[in-house]
């Protein structure tokens, strides 16, 4: 019990002391005086009443290199504990308590704290981030100071706004750091205490029997993994036994993702069979072929027992070993490879080769090299070469030939390029001019002369008869503009009209007589 704090019951504290010195309380900065003393000792260096005095020690030591600020040393670095609190629970029989688990989460770079717990099915309590991020003071009397990494280790409790969290365990990244910082980790608590509560639960729903079960089939996982994974095979359908049948080359998609085929027919062109886009739409293929049901036959739930009124109000009770249900197998990878034969809806399909894709797949899934594909290709008959009726002298050879080549008739294309390099650009006119005679004995036809124009653009010759007075003859256009075929073959080119040739313009015999300039010119400048 201690002494009254009254005259004469009151020791003297300095009684014994040597050091009396007073620091000061300010400092001058700038000109300007500021206070300094908050953390200063009094006379003596003894710590004033209700003052506290932080260590000037760390328990963290100073690390190697240049000094840098906290956030830049710390980014990212976070210390996880693995804690619990235990809440009462007033005015309910199944529980009396409540053991909450929780994750600490602390921020190295700005001391910060955040609480999340983890989100428990059917708990009828707000649950995630039970306290946000942020620097958390401690309890009183110390509630002047913040939670530094002192705080906390396995074993402790830590007071945060009134809960008692107990820290049971932390990481491998924890871990290490509070050793390296000098702090002695103690093992992971093997027994954390259960929630009475919540175990009783587990025990009902495992005993529980819904009342409408549902089967539950993750296919998830396999889409992920076989994704866009598309085994190919090639396949025949022989149908020669038919009235007018024959074997029909099929390509066979098998998709991994979902146990899927997909049937497409390669048809040849002028096989005279429709394009259709699909043989089989992607689904699954069953073995065993039976007659179609009818509706309401097959279904996903099975009804044991009907009573009361039917309709509204009525009850059922739902068969949860599905007695009724009907079982089908279907195709799959296993089941496919080189040789066999798989029944697609009545028609024996024949698989006779893969691809390099499948048989890897084979190859790493089953183990089972690409066995020796079977001849599937039919041998193609031999093609007939197209017959071109002979030119009949009406409009051009090459647009009574493009009659021939389609079926509906398209107009020749022309040598564009050509035509651009040998139009007439400036003075270059790219027509060469000569002068001719028709070579005959006839006197009435050897006194006329004509002018034959090839036009280096397309080949094209023109015949034109100059107007001669009191001859008795017409004059103007002899021959129309166009390609002119010689008697052996082929067209008239520019090196087959010179001085002195004998060219034969349907059926009219002419002799070059002479030439202009420019056609002159031109025949020095290509000669080759």
């Amino acid at each position: 019990m201690a002494l009254p704090f009254l005259p004469g019951h009151s020791t003297n504290s300095n009684l014994g002391g040597e050091n009396f010195r007073k620091p000061h309380a300010f400092d001058m900065r700038n000109g300007v005086p500021v206070f300094v003393g908050e953390e200063k000792a009094g006379i003596g260096g003894k710590a004033l009443p209700g003052q506290k005095i932080s260590p000037k020690s760390k328990i963290v030591p100073n690390g190697s290199g240049q000094p840098a600020p906290s956030w830049v040393v710390f980014d990212r670095q976070v210390l996880r504990f693995s804690a619990f609190f235990q809440e009462a629970v007033y005015e309910k029989r199944e529980e009396k308590y409540r053991i909450r688990k929780c994750t600490i989460l602390y921020y190295l770079e700005d001391d910060s704290i955040q609480v999340n717990e983890a989100r428990q099915e059917n708990s009828g309590i707000p649950q995630g981030t039970l306290i946000r991020r942020h620097r958390i003071p401690q309890p009183p009397p110390n509630d002047d100071s913040f939670y530094t990494v002192d705080g906390f280790n396995v074993g402790n409790i830590v007071t945060l706004y009134g809960r008692s969290f107990t820290i049971t365990d932390c990481d491998v990244f924890t871990r290490n750091f509070l050793t390296k910082a000098g702090t002695k980790v103690p093992e992971a608590e093997k027994t954390e205490p259960a929630d009475p509560y919540f175990e009783h639960r587990k025990q009902q729903a495992a005993t529980m029997q819904p009342h409408r079960p549902y089967e539950k089939c993750d296919t998830l996982k396999q889409f992920l993994e076989n994704d866009r994974k598309v085994l190919r095979f090639y396949c025949i359908w022989d149908n020669s036994k038919e009235m007018f049948g024959d074997v029909r080359e099929l390509v066979l998609h098998y998709f991994l993702a979902d146990d899927t085929i997909e049937i497409r027919e390669v048809i040849k062109a002028n096989s005279g069979r429709d394009a259709a886009p699909k043989f089989l739409r992607r689904s699954k293929v069953p073995k065993e072929v039976g007659a179609l049901h009818k509706p309401g036959e097959i279904t996903e739930r099975t009804v044991l027992n009907v009573f009361g009124p039917m309709g509204h109000g009525g009850r059922y009770i739902l068969d949860s070993l599905k007695t009724g249900a009907v079982d089908k197998s279907f195709y799959t990878d296993a089941d496919l490879t080189i040789g066999t034969k798989i029944n697609v809806w009545g028609r024996e399909v024949t698989v006779c080769d893969m691809d390099e894709f499948t048989a890897h797949h084979y190859n790493s899934k089953f183990n089972v090299a690409k066995p020796t594909p079977i001849h599937y290709k039919q041998d193609e008959a031999s093609k007939m070469e197209r017959e071109i009726p002979p030119y009949n002298g009406w409009g051009s050879e090459e647009d009574s030939r493009a009659n021939c080549l389609k079926l509906i008739a398209q107009a020749p294309k022309r040598d564009f390029i050509k035509f651009m390099k040998k139009d007439r650009q400036g003075l270059e006119s790219h027509v060469l001019r000569y002068f001719a005679r028709l070579d005959t004995n006839r006197p009435i036809d050897m006194d006329r002369t004509f002018i034959i124009s090839f036009f280096l653009s397309d080949d094209t010759i023109s015949v034109f008869e100059p107007e001669k007075r009191n001859s008795g003859i017409v004059h103007g256009k002899f021959i129309e503009r166009s390609k002119i075929m010689k008697p052996a073959g082929g067209h008239y080119q520019a090196e087959d009209l010179y001085v002195g040739a004998v060219v034969n313009f349907r059926s009219h015999q002419f002799v070059i007589t002479d030439a202009d300039e420019y056609a002159l010119s031109y025949a020095e400048k290509h000669q080759d």
